[in-house]
């Protein structure tokens, strides 16, 4: 096995792991609310080419995003690697960098969670020197 192999394993079950501490938290159902927002905004651009948005924010309740915060997690990181996957398994085709961004929100429609997609512009490295 490769080192990058074994690295991309340590990884997943890291993230798996994390996601597990959090089940009774509701994260699988977090996770589908994201993969059905990813699959509701797919467009079709040929029968080789389906493109989906890439930047995905997650608003928590204040007490679930203050539960995950006091438990150490990188749960935007797990939950972009979940949705990377789902995209793989679909033949999805990202609009640019994918990017999941959890923040805390005080007014959530059903009192646990909102998800909502867009389409973040390509940044260059370019922008970045000076």
């Amino acid at each position: 096995m490769s080192a990058l192999t074994g690295l991309e394993r340590t990884l997943e079950r890291f993230g798996e792991s994390l996601l597990d501490r959090f089940r009774h938290k509701e994260p699988v159902e977090l996770v589908e609310a994201l993969r059905k927002e990813c699959d509701d905004n797919i467009v079709v651009c040929s029968e080789n080419r389906t493109v989906v948005p890439n930047a995905y924010d997650v608003e928590l309740a204040e007490f679930a995003h203050e539960e995950l915060e006091r438990n150490g997690g990188r749960v935007d990181q797990v939950l972009t690697d979940s949705l990377l996957r789902h995209g793989e398994r679909r033949g999805y085709e990202w609009a640019g960098p994918l990017a999941v961004h959890v923040s805390k929100s005080r007014d959530v429609p059903n009192g646990r969670y909102r998800v909502a997609s867009h389409v973040m512009k390509h940044v260059r490295a370019g922008g970045f020197l000076r």
